[in-house]
């Protein structure tokens, strides 16, 4: 249950951010928030991560994307049932990770580009802009990551006790 919520929570979060931030700003508009370290700007990004693929065929890319992402959420899906049981993060993570790719595929289908608003720099050097499901895919990712490696540590000391 907490899992499915907090999906859903990722995908209304992002989807309202992004229409609020379509509605609130003109493409490429820009709005300090924290001088010198975070501005709100209405990007658009037609590729992947960093504008990956973003200079190729649009049709070509729109569709590669969209069975991309429909091939990661099946898999997400699979990882779900296979691995929420295993330890009590594995299904937040998971959940994290698919509430952002679909966030991001909503964008894809409605706009043909993904929403970019959240601006972050540090003395003229720019991390590239992203949104909620972007942060919800990294924190998912992240967790998953330190779930999993703090697993096999727990394991390889389970082993050592036992000999």
């Amino acid at each position: 249950m907490l899992s499915l919520f907090l999906l859903l929570f990722v995908v209304v979060l992002d989807q309202l951010t992004k229409v609020w931030t379509v509605k609130s700003f003109a493409l490429y508009e820009s709005v300090e928030i924290i001088p010198g370290f975070f501005n709100l700007t209405y990007l658009t990004n037609k590729g992947a991560a960093f504008g990956f693929l973003a200079g190729v065929d649009a049709a070509w890319r729109h569709y590669f994307f969209l069975i991309l992402a429909t091939i990661a959420l099946v898999l997400l899906l699979v990882a779900w049932f296979r691995m929420r049981r295993d330890h009590r993060f594995y299904g937040p993570a998971l959940a994290l990770i698919a509430g952002g790719a679909i966030g991001n595929v909503i964008d894809r289908v409605r706009l043909g580009a993904v929403v970019d608003f959240l601006d972050f720099y540090v003395a003229g050097h720019h991390w590239p802009a992203f949104n909620v499901a972007d942060s919800a895919i990294t924190i998912g990712v992240a967790l998953f990551l330190l779930t999993n490696i703090l697993e096999e540590r727990q394991k390889k000391k389970d082993v050592i006790i036992e000999h």
